[in-house]
């Protein structure tokens, strides 16, 4: 149990250091903010040279201390342990000079930048969530809304707090003109929200997970032989309920079936064999354990 609870916080600690390279080598040179708290940071950076690692201390910290009060203990020093390798990760890399790595596009094609900062931020926020942390800033405020509207969307509730703060880099990243005025640009707000959809995405989908299946359900007068097919031919075993027709009052067999995706066609393939079978089939995002395996 401590191996894996020290395998749990090695994988916040590479995460977060890698959100630590994605700032340095692909946001911070390309005039757009990732959005969320640490986008503020970001365009608190741009502004006065403040360093996004020290401001990420200031605005995580009590965040974190509130969600050990608010919402969950074990996630807020998780969350904590993220917050803290990452902001002391971005000044390591921030003095160290990383020039010839980074990917700056001085105002040209800034959307490759944006897609690679977002992957990247979708796979650590992913991982993160699936480890009971967070990365900080809004992510916690989403947390917080998310454990009291449980029934609203964690990614989408971060999604559109990241949003609203997106319309600040509006002003934020605006230019002067020859004459001084103030010239307004949606380019860097657009970046921004193309940055939030694509981690939101990608983390959406990691937490949701790799392993799908496809689950059937058959309701049918041929349940031995069917499920003593499927067993012989794909490899896989049925749950039988009895169950009788509300119209006909006859007695039917009902199947539940789980199989790969790959293997849905040979699926519709043995049902097209019997008559009086009705089925449906659903997806599946992720399985869980496995019974004895067939052999």
């Amino acid at each position: 149990m401590k191996f894996k609870t020290l395998f749990t916080y090695l994988k916040i600690i590479l995460c977060a250091v890698l959100l630590a390279f994605n700032y340095q080598l692909f946001i911070v040179e390309n005039g757009f903010a990732p959005a969320g708290l640490n986008g503020i940071a970001t365009m608190v950076q741009y502004k006065t040279g403040f360093s996004i690692g020290y401001m990420s201390l200031l605005i995580n910290i009590p965040l974190c201390v509130f969600a050990f009060f608010f919402v969950r203990r074990k996630f807020a020093v998780r969350s904590l342990c993220f917050c803290l390798t990452y902001s002391f990760s971005y000044l390591l890399l921030q003095n160290i000079g990383l020039d010839a790595f980074q990917y700056v596009t001085q105002g040209h094609d800034t959307i490759y930048p944006v897609i690679l900062s977002g992957v990247i931020s979708g796979f650590v926020y992913g991982v993160c969530f699936k480890n009971r942390a967070s990365t900080g800033g809004t992510d916690i405020v989403a947390k917080y809304i998310n454990l009291h509207k449980p029934r609203l969307n964690f990614f989408w509730v971060t999604f559109i707090l990241n949003a609203i703060v997106a319309a600040a880099s509006f002003f934020v990243y605006a230019s002067t003109d020859d004459a001084g005025a103030l010239v307004f640009d949606y380019k860097p707000v657009c970046l921004c929200v193309f940055y939030c959809f694509i981690s939101s995405f990608i983390g959406d989908y990691i937490l949701k997970g790799t392993k799908s299946a496809c689950e059937f359900t058959i309701i049918t007068s041929h349940g031995d032989e069917i499920a003593t097919e499927i067993l012989t031919t794909l490899k896989h075993s049925c749950t039988k309920i009895d169950g009788i027709g509300s119209f006909t009052n006859d007695k039917k067999t009902v199947l539940l079936c789980v199989v790969n995706n790959h293997q849905i066609f040979d699926f519709h393939t043995i049902l097209d064999k019997y008559d009086n079978t009705f089925a449906f089939s659903k997806t599946i995002n992720e399985t869980h354990g496995n019974f004895k395996r067939l052999k």
